[in-house]
């Protein structure tokens, strides 16, 4: 059975942030960077829109169609609002982490390919609805478009649980990045096909 993969709409949007707030709830790289669980439900909501909002204008914004699980790609030349993260971060996270947390962004900034790419800053599925093949069909539903366009995919998988599903689509590990205390975070690029 495949599970119904659609085009976010921008009323939707509430929706789509609540359910990536919730499956990143035991994201190693979103806890170690906002560890006090208050701070994280009411600062990740606008993180994820920071990362990810620009998605809802190329309709490159995913949801099942009950937003049990979503995904947020950012088109070709478009990236997330760097500012803003920054200044989320700066004012939320603890103040031990930041400095090592600024130089997490740099090097993400610095393995992201030199040429046009559909970039992944965000998918996840409710917890509830985990291990049940959404993820695997939000990757699939977005890597369509990719393929169509002949344009490379880039994502940073933030979770190591996640890098056998981004293995099987296709994409390929390209380092990784881990800085002071950072959990490890493993850029990983797909060929179109």
């Amino acid at each position: 059975m495949s599970t119904p993969v659609r085009p976010a709409t921008p009323r939707e949007a509430d929706a789509i942030v609540g359910v990536i707030t919730l499956a990143f709830s035991t994201d190693p790289i979103a806890r170690w960077s906002l560890p006090n669980p208050r701070t994280y439900l009411d600062v990740m909501p606008s993180v994820v829109r920071a990362f990810g909002e620009r998605a809802f204008d190329s309709k490159s914004a995913y949801c099942l169609d009950d937003c049990r699980g979503a995904a947020l790609w950012l088109a070709p030349g478009v990236a997330p609002d760097g500012e803003r993260l920054a200044s989320l971060f700066e004012e939320h996270a603890p103040a031990d982490v930041i400095p090592d947390l600024m130089e997490v962004f740099e090097q993400m900034g610095q393995f992201h390919p030199p040429e046009p790419h559909w970039y992944l800053p965000l998918i996840g599925v409710d917890p509830a609805w985990q291990g049940q093949g959404h993820g695997a069909a939000l990757m699939r539903h977005a890597l369509e478009r990719s393929d169509r366009d002949g344009v490379p995919a880039y994502l940073e998988s933030s979770n190591p649980r996640n890098i056998s599903l981004y293995l099987r689509h296709g994409f390929e590990i390209m380092g990784e990045i881990q800085v002071g205390a950072s959990p490890p975070m493993v850029p990983m690029l797909r060929k179109p096909r």
